[in-house]
């Protein structure tokens, strides 16, 4: 048995997408972390089958967006029915402005992005401790002592940061001693992962509500398979174990569709949770994914919220080990994530409570209001916009964040925005490039943009060798016909000039219509934390 080294910079708790995906990012880094867990091995079970836009674009940042989108399949759309028949449907591909490079929601399941998680850790020597548990955790001046256990062998470790990665049951929270309010669901649910007879035309997600129950079918990748997310009704809630068998006739009434199941490769009930930390990070130690908060599966949020938790907290700690930053930078952390965490959770709570609604009005609501206003307020090109940047995740901005420095006029786009996709044409190389992918390498990302003379370019380039070690990309972009939409989303006059300051995760630190080297070394080292 593999055993864990003595010491460690970071030590994660939990190998799940959260963990993985902070595993990952930290690799990018140049950080190799100890990173443990409970289970046997990765799960097997497909778990979370919703990634968003944002996720996509992480992946694609990380060089692994081919097998990712190989092994998903897009939802069309969303299908709302009554006995049977469909009453709305609202279709995700009709989002003409939808700002990113995929303007849909995938369908790949957890298990996948698990294992292609894993394979980036083995591409860069880092191995998970599988059956490793957490047993105590002690801070000390420098850090934490840690006691973890592998079967009967006992192991003692010292890490200067400590991620809990490890779930709503978090022994990372609990020994912290952080509080884990909200409250549990009433009603019971159960999901299935089928692969059923055709009774479905199309990509879209199925979703079926009466007056006391609902159930939702989402399209897996493979041929006619299913997961299917449903009440579990009256009759059937006080038993302590459910076969798929017994829910079908139900759930044959409940669609009007004579649903036959070829194949059931899982099933389980379970009560579902709305709760969140009162803090995400105490001193040197950090909860992240659903340590940090937990809610209902509405909108597909989880498991994308929690690997943007991990691609948040990834580069501010990675920074300050590598000795690049100052320790403070790891306090924005908290300051970002928890009011998205916040908004999520009451958004899907009300969403969720009004689907589960027993009461008059609610079953008025949620079988014939708010699919009649959805389909009609779906006509308008604004409210699909609206709508698909939050569900993306692609609307999450930081603009209130001590990172956010927001100078010279206030445009449509502001720092703390997530840096929009916008397609380039290189004039140089006669070729189509995107903003995105300027900031494809780890670290800051510099864009300027407009006429700027060649030698104060080559003094731009010079100073952030000198004083940053290579360590902030740059790009320039000049004024051409080909790129004026760029120049247009940005609010650059003729004549004028943009300076950019895109932070690791792709959110935008600092913006200013001077291109000016002491004001940007002001952000860099004031405001962000870059040492000298």
């Amino acid at each position: 048995m593999l055993s864990p080294p003595t010491h460690c910079s970071v030590l994660i708790v939990g190998a799940g997408p959260s963990g993985l995906m902070m595993a990952a990012q930290l690799l990018r880094y140049g950080l190799v972390p100890v990173i443990i867990d409970t289970k046997q091995g990765p799960t097997s079970q497909s778990k979370a089958l919703a990634v968003q836009a944002r996720s996509l674009e992480i992946y694609r940042q990380m060089g692994v967006i081919d097998r990712v989108l190989s092994g998903g399949k897009q939802a069309s759309g969303v299908s709302f029915n009554k006995d049977g028949q469909a009453i709305a449907s609202l279709p995700m591909n009709a989002i003409e402005d939808a700002g990113t490079m995929f303007p849909y929601i995938l369908l790949y399941q957890q298990s996948k992005n698990e294992r292609l998680l894993l394979d980036e850790l083995t591409t860069g020597c880092c191995p998970v401790y599988w059956q490793t548990s957490l047993q105590s955790l002690k801070q000390t001046a420098t850090g934490y002592e840690a006691q973890l256990q592998s079967g009967e062998a006992t192991f003692a470790i010292t890490c200067d940061y400590i991620v809990g990665a490890d779930g709503a049951h978090s022994i990372v929270r609990k020994q912290l001693g952080i509080p884990f309010s909200g409250d549990t669901y009433a009603h019971k649910f159960y999901l299935a992962d089928v692969k059923i007879d055709k009774v479905f035309n199309g990509d879209n997600v199925q979703l079926f509500m009466s007056k006391t129950d609902f159930a939702g079918f989402f399209p897996m990748p493979e041929e006619d398979c299913y997961r299917v997310v449903a009440s579990i009704p009256d009759e059937l809630a006080d038993h302590d174990t459910l076969e798929l068998d017994a829910v079908l006739p139900h759930l044959r009434q409940l669609t009007g569709k004579a649903i036959e199941v070829q194949e059931n490769h899982w099933f389980t009930q379970y009560k579902l949770h709305h709760r969140m930390a009162d803090k995400f990070a105490d001193g040197r130690s950090f909860l992240i994914g659903d340590a940090a908060h937990i809610h209902s599966p509405v909108g597909g949020q989880g498991m994308n919220t929690g690997l943007q938790d991990a691609y948040n907290l990834a580069w501010k700690l990675a920074g300050v080990v590598n000795g690049q930053f100052t320790p403070a930078i790891l306090t924005t952390y908290a300051e970002e994530r928890m009011p998205v965490a916040k908004m999520l959770l009451n958004t899907t709570d009300r969403i969720f409570n009004i689907i589960t609604s027993r009461s008059i009005f609610g079953s008025m609501l949620k079988q014939y209001i708010m699919p009649a206003a959805l389909k009609f307020m779906w006509k308008r090109e604004k409210v699909r916009t609206e709508f698909f940047k939050r569900v993306s995740q692609t609307g999450i901005s930081y603009r209130d964040s001590k990172l956010s420095r927001n100078l010279g006029h206030q445009g449509n786009i502001r720092a703390g925005d997530r840096l929009p996709y916008l397609e380039i044409f290189d004039e140089k190389k006669k070729e189509k490039t995107d903003l995105h992918a300027w900031c494809n390498k780890p670290g800051f990302t510099l864009i300027t943009m407009g006429e700027i003379k060649e030698n104060y370019l080559f003094s731009l380039a010079k100073w952030l060798t000198q004083q940053y070690n290579s360590g902030i990309n740059f790009f320039h972009l000049p004024s051409s016909s080909s790129n004026q939409h760029i120049f247009d989303a940005f609010q650059v006059r003729p004549g004028h000039r943009k300076a950019i300051i895109v932070r690791p995760d792709m959110h935008i630190g600092y913006l200013n219509d001077m291109v000016d080297m002491e004001m940007m070394d002001a952000y860099l080292r004031d405001v962000v934390g870059f040492k000298g």
